[in-house]
């Protein structure tokens, strides 16, 4: 059944139950996002200390959704920016219709042999349930980010933290990552 469904039918889902697209007057939160980290899919710890000063965008992902040449769109967005002041993690998620089942090793190779992603590849989390990865509690908690409540509702719902470390955007699956709004975010022309 997943494979039936039309881009056009996931567009349709997403405008109604998509993640929306919110930007908010930053604020300090109620946890600092610096004290974060999360494991790469290479297995290490990536502590968010080492993200401090750079604008960052965050994507749930998944190799099976109607959304996943968006990839494509990540690698562009990633080989026009300056690493120095912005980075993309991707962050895989078997949660929205199974569409990430494979293993950390299974999703790099999909990742690097279909789409030559070079980009920050996380662990496959959890974004929705009882066991929700600190990270996405963060993005989706305004208690936890002072800032804005927010609902991942499918793969590849965008979140965007500024160089202070604040929750500023997000954005729908349907929004391109080569959008007006996530280029000038990334400081890309």
């Amino acid at each position: 059944m997943k494979k039936t469904f039309t881009f056009f039918a996931m567009g349709l889902l997403g405008m109604l139950l998509g993640c929306g697209h919110s930007v908010a007057q930053p604020v300090h939160g109620a946890v600092d996002f610096y004290s974060l980290s999360a494991q790469t899919l290479d297995g290490e710890t990536f502590d968010f200390e080492q993200l401090r000063g750079k604008r960052v965008l965050i994507v749930n992902t998944a190799s099976e959704c109607g959304f996943t040449p968006q990839y494509k769109d990540l690698q562009a967005l990633w080989d026009q920016s300056n690493h120095e002041e912005f980075i993309i993690l991707g962050f895989p998620c078997n949660d929205f219709g199974n569409q990430e089942s494979g293993s950390a090793d299974d999703i790099k190779s999909f990742c690097s042999k279909n789409y030559g992603v070079t980009f920050q590849m996380m662990e496959k989390v959890s974004i929705k349930g009882e066991h929700v990865h600190p990270v996405y509690q963060w993005l989706t908690q305004k208690d936890q980010n002072g800032n804005s409540n927010a609902n991942v509702r499918w793969n590849f719902c965008k979140f965007a933290v500024n160089e202070e470390g604040q929750w500023s955007a997000s954005y729908l699956m349907t929004t391109s990552p080569l959008s007006k709004d996530i280029k000038q975010f990334a400081g890309v022309q």
